[in-house]
């Protein structure tokens, strides 16, 4: 018999190439895949419900792996913890049902991105926010990201080329407020957190490089508007680096099974489950 375990994991991705293995590359799919290996014996690859890229950090990722061992998922937890890289943690394994698919039943997903505008460079958590040298005007970012809420066509805000047939995502919220550096001095850093349905390849970073132009006053907020409706990626602005992004949270939904399983009758969040926030 086989069972399918699933794990809430945070990461620092800096040295990574992202979640997804890649040839020759250190991916924290790798990583766990590694400590999966020697745990256990098994060579099992686990699926995440985000695909992080290169240097994009996480709070909250959801994986899900089978397995043929009868380790309790607490045992799991301890065990891989103490077997993955400081820079990769467990913070929480649950059992699931086999039909358990993390990214077809995530309905909900939480991204937060810094950015670092004081005067002085950020010597404490420099590897997680984006420098920007000038001040961001933020009631105008606000301005921006407020049209962003709801159900648009984010042509604009993926990067090209894609293989995605619809490019339509909901955006419940979208906030840009002052934060506390990471050395502690107040208003040091702008933080943009953006929840929603799904998210096209580097639209989060794509979402704050357009939002730094208008927070710049290079583009009024307005101009927001008008680069959701053309439908190009030329007419946003810049992808953001990935150092400032973080996966924060994601939301299950076990009512998604009726297209990943034949059991249609399991209803709730994956909290049900014990643990994935």
């Amino acid at each position: 018999m086989t069972r399918t375990i699933c794990l809430t994991l945070a990461y620092e991705g800096t040295r990574y190439s992202g979640w997804q293995v890649q040839p020759g590359q250190l991916t924290v799919q790798g990583a766990l895949a590694e400590a999966i290996r020697i745990v256990s014996g098994e060579h099992v690859a686990s699926c995440g419900s985000s695909r992080t890229d290169a240097g994009v950090h996480a709070l909250g990722q959801v994986v899900a792996f089978t397995t043929a061992s009868d380790l309790d998922p607490a045992v799991w937890v301890r065990a891989l913890n103490a077997t993955l890289p400081d820079d990769v943690s467990v913070l929480a394994g649950s059992e699931v049902p086999s039909w358990f698919d993390p990214i077809r039943m995530a309905v909900r997903k939480r991204y937060r991105y810094r950015i670092h505008d004081a005067p002085f460079r950020p010597v404490q958590g420099r590897h997680f926010v984006w420098r920007r040298k000038s001040r961001l005007d933020t009631e105008a970012m606000q301005a921006a990201a407020d049209i962003l809420v709801g159900e648009h066509d984010f042509t604009s805000f993926e990067t090209t080329p894609s293989k995605r047939l619809s490019k339509v995502r909901t955006i419940h919220t979208a906030s840009v407020v002052r934060h506390f550096g990471a050395d502690g001095v107040p208003g040091a850093e702008v933080w943009v957190e953006v929840d929603g349905n799904g998210f096209l390849h580097n639209m989060v970073r794509i979402i704050v490089g357009s939002l730094g132009l208008v927070g710049a006053g290079k583009q009024p907020s307005a101009w927001m508007r008008d680069a959701i409706a053309a439908r190009t990626r030329a007419a946003a602005g810049p992808t953001a680096p990935p150092e400032g992004l973080v996966l924060v949270s994601i939301e299950m939904d076990l009512n998604q099974t009726a297209s990943v399983g034949p059991n249609t009758s399991q209803t709730g969040t994956i909290n049900d489950y014990g643990k994935a926030p």
